[in-house]
Order: C-alpha cells, then sequence, then structure tokens
C-alpha cells in the first residue's frame, strides 16, 4: 500500500493519497490539484476515488476538479447534499482496490455529515485491524471539531452531542495502535487546542487528548460548546462552494500585469490592493491604502477573514512567481477575483513620483521604553483569546485580529498606536488595516510576544483591557 499525507502549511490542512495496484483515492484534496496529479504520475497510479470527510469550511476544495481532470468519482458522506454527481455512502459502507479497503464510518459531531475513513492493508495479514483512521475534522490531534460551524442550521449543542457519541462509540472502540490522520494541525480554527504534530495514536490520543478523557456526555458538551472563537464569516461562503462544487481553476483567466497608473485608477473605483511581501518590505514603502497579508504565513486564511470576494484585487508581491503563488492561495478560500497584478513591483510605483506609505517597526525593548516615557501611547494585542488570556502586557487593549475593524473604532486616530502579536505576522496585517481606517501613525512591534517573554518582561493575566 502506498500512503502519503500532503501538508499544506499556510492553510494547516492535511490531505492524503492511498495507493494499491496502480489505484489511488485521494481524500480532502485542496483547491489546486496538480500535487496529487504529479505523485499519482511519479508513482504510477491512477486517481479514481476522491473522498471528502465533510464540507470544509475554512478552504475551497479540489473535488470536482479532481473528479473531472481524472475521471474519478467523488464519494461524500449521504447527508452533505452535494448538488453534483457523487457516491453517498453510509456508516459500514466499503471502498476496495488493488489490496486496500477503505471502510467509511459516519462520524457527526463537527458536522453532520462528517465521515471518517478506516483503511485496510490486505497484504498485510488478514487486514482485519485497520492500519490508519482518516478522522476529517471530527478528530484532531490534541483536540476534536468544532460543533459551532453551521450558524443557526444545527444548534452547537446538538452537534456536540453527536460528536460525543461519535468519539466514544466508534473512534475510541479501534485499537490503540491504529494511526490517527487527520484534516489540519495547529493554527486551524476548526479546532481550538490542536497540536503541531500531523499524525499520531488512537492509544495516544486516549491518554493525552484532553477532550477525550472520561466524562458524562454532559461535560463534553458544556466544554466543546463554552469559549469558542468567532468563526470568520468566509466560513460559510466556502462550505455553499464546496456543496456546489467548485470550478477549475485552470478555467480562470490570468491576472494581467498592470501599470500604476492603472493599479492607482482601479484603487480609486473600489479595488483591494494586498501586499504580499514580508513585513520588513511591506513597512519599507507600500501602496498607500494596500492591505499587508505576508505568503510567510496563513495568507489564505486572514486574506478570507478580511477581504470581500465581491471586490477586484490587485496584487503586489516581489516577482510574477510570487504573484503567482498568491493568486493561488487566495483561490484557495474562494477569492477568485484577482484582476490584476502590479508590474515591476514597489519599485515600479515608487519609480512613477507616486507616494509611498511606510510603516514604523520597533523592537520590544523599544515598545517597554516608549509604555514607559509616553501615556498617549496606545498599545493593541491582535491575538486570539487563549493567547491573550495566557498572558499579555498591562496596558494593551485586546483587539483579535478578525475584529479588529469593528473594535479599533474606539480609540483615537490621531494618537500613536503599536500593535502586537505573537510573532510580529498578525501584528503587520493590523496595521494596514488601521492605516485604511485613517490611523495616523501605526507602529508594527517585531518579534511580538515571543520576544517579549524572552525578553523577561512584565506580563500580566486577566480580563482587564479585555475589548473584544
Amino acid at each position: 500500500m502506498f500512503f502519503r499525507q500532503f501538508y499544506l502549511g499556510c492553510l494547516a490542512q492535511a490531505s492524503y493519497m492511498i495507493g494499491s495496484d496502480g489505484e489511488a483515492a485521494v481524500v480532502d484534496p485542496r483547491r489546486d490539484v496538480e500535487v496529487y496529479l504529479d505523485e499519482a504520475r511519479d508513482r504510477g497510479l491512477q486517481i479514481r476515488h476522491v473522498v471528502e470527510t465533510h464540507l470544509h469550511a475554512d478552504f475551497v476544495s479540489g473535488h470536482r476538479e479532481l473528479a473531472e481532470r481524472t475521471g474519478a468519482r467523488i464519494y461524500f458522506g449521504a447527508r452533505a447534499g452535494a448538488k453534483f454527481a457523487h457516491v453517498p455512502v453510509h456508516d459500514g459502507d466499503t471502498l476496495a482496490f488493488g489490496r486496500v479497503t477503505l471502510r467509511f464510518l459516519e462520524t457527526p459531531g463537527h458536522t453532520p455529515e462528517s465521515i471518517s475513513i478506516l483503511v485496510y492493508d490486505r497484504e498485510d495479514g488478514t487486514g482485519e485491524i485497520p492500519e490508519a483512521v482518516l478522522t476529517g475534522d471530527t478528530l484532531f490531534i490534541g483536540d476534536v471539531g468544532r460543533p459551532d460551524l453551521l450558524g443557526a442550521k444545527v444548534s452547537p449543542d446538538a452537534l456536540a452531542g453527536q460528536l460525543y457519541d461519535s468519539l466514544h462509540g466508534k473512534l475510541l472502540t479501534l485499537p490503540d495502535s491504529v494511526r490517527v490522520y487527520p484534516a489540519h494541525g495547529a493554527g486551524s480554527l476548526c479546532g481550538r487546542n490542536i497540536s503541531s504534530e500531523t499524525s499520531s495514536t488512537i492509544g495516544e490520543q486516549r491518554r493525552f487528548n484532553y477532550a477525550l478523557r472520561p466524562m458524562p456526555r454532559e461535560e463534553f458538551v458544556a466544554m466543546v460548546t463554552t469559549d469558542l472563537p468567532e468563526a470568520p464569516a468566509y466560513f460559510a461562503r466556502d462550505v455553499q462552494l464546496n456543496r456546489e462544487g467548485p470550478g477549475a481553476l485552470e478555467e480562470l483567466p490570468a491576472p494581467p500585469a498592470m501599470t500604476p497608473e492603472e493599479v492607482a485608477r482601479r484603487q480609486q473605483q473600489g479595488a483591494v490592493v494586498v501586499d504580499t511581501r514580508p513585513s520588513a518590505e511591506y513597512a519599507a514603502g507600500h501602496v498607500p491604502g494596500s492591505y499587508h497579508i505576508g505568503q510567510s504565513g496563513q495568507l489564505a486564511s486572514w486574506a478570507g477573514a478580511l477581504l470581500s470576494p465581491e471586490k477586484p484585487i490587485v496584487v503586489v508581491a516581489e516577482d510574477e512567481e510570487r504573484v503567482a503563488e498568491s493568486r493561488t492561495r487566495l483561490t484557495r478560500v474562494g477569492l477568485e477575483n484577482v484582476t490584476g497584478y502590479l508590474a515591476g513591483g514597489i519599485r515600479a510605483w515608487d519609480e512613477s513620483g507616486r507616494p509611498l506609505a511606510r510603516t514604523e517597526q520597533i523592537d520590544v525593548a523599544e515598545l517597554r521604553d516608549r509604555l514607559a516615557e509616553d501615556r498617549a501611547l496606545q498599545l493593541i494585542d491582535v491575538r486570539r483569546p487563549p493567547e491573550w488570556e495566557a498572558g499579555h502586557i498591562a496596558r494593551a487593549a485586546h483587539m483579535p485580529l478578525h475584529r479588529l475593524g469593528d473594535l479599533a473604532g474606539s480609540l483615537d486616530r490621531e494618537r500613536p498606536v503599536a500593535v502586537i502579536c505573537r510573532s510580529g505576522y498578525r501584528s503587520s496585517i493590523a496595521t494596514s488595516v488601521l492605516e485604511r481606517m485613517g490611523f495616523r501613525k501605526p507602529t508594527n512591534v517585531v518579534g511580538g510576544m515571543d520576544a517579549w517573554t524572552g525578553a523577561q518582561f512584565d506580563t500580566q493575566t486577566g480580563e482587564e483591557g479585555r475589548v473584544g
């Protein structure tokens, strides 16, 4: 049996290929499917099956394009309600090819249609004990799936109860030796305490996963429905795209090169300029009013959270290769309206005589000095609530990045404002949001709280200073 995990760091998303005797299945494919086609060709495999563990909310899947390009059949849990040709699977259904058998388990809880997939290698012994289980968003390493991403369609309490039954009635009945392969790792908003490890075993999760410790059903429901982070607005849109079957990426027109004059004109007409360069380059000079969402981090997730799919997007990057990568990442969350890119990059903008905006960057030692000397300085912490609660700077106001545009309206746009996150990536995004809101001089704290605590500067815990 051939088995490979494909891990996409910018989405904290895992997909899988399973092959035997020239035939293969792909599970939870990303939007850009060339990676699977290349792997299958290199391994002498034909992709005949595309399986989705559920309707993904945090990314647009490549199931339809992959099926159209290979002739594969698409498999979904029977309750998915997919709007295209597919095979609805029920509990206990099997799919066999070569020496591999996949057995489907209905494991609702994260979503009603969620399934898990037992992988049997019949070449090893009798094949009675599965080699692995692909758990989708039902069971993560160190966590379980959130039950609150369907809005009002199904209550979180009802889904949490189903999740408890799926975990204890099905997944935890498997032998300790079975390998666990989830659909996400650390950084995904589909869980809240996901490990950076991308695989484990049932036995390890039984011992170390906080959500799997013995507890009554009611306690579990209360635990997994309390203090959940707000779901980004694009989640509902991506679920609908996945249910309808997104179009092929190769059918989208390539974004054309644009002169600085054309970019400026498009921006005046309502287009959004997205600068994906490293934060130091953005800070040194950028198109005024542009968003900064660097390629070095979770560009797709933050773009999905902050940008409207209806607005045209113009990309600024270091070169054409990075423009293409930026565009691919945007399409992974359904942002397909990339209408062009700045030819020649920021240098061309500068040489055209147009003004450059700049963002001050300071280290944590400078931040500490300014906090001591300048009572007018406003400090914003844009991390997520669990990060904030673990320790923050006493003067900081907590405004999570995905809500910054709403919460920062309470601040004085004329007073200096500094922004901090864990490392400096999200805070750089935040300075661009504040600049677009009219703040006079937003400052990015490089190194973030990692550097602040590493320097052994004071922190506090508690609710004081929490705005959102």
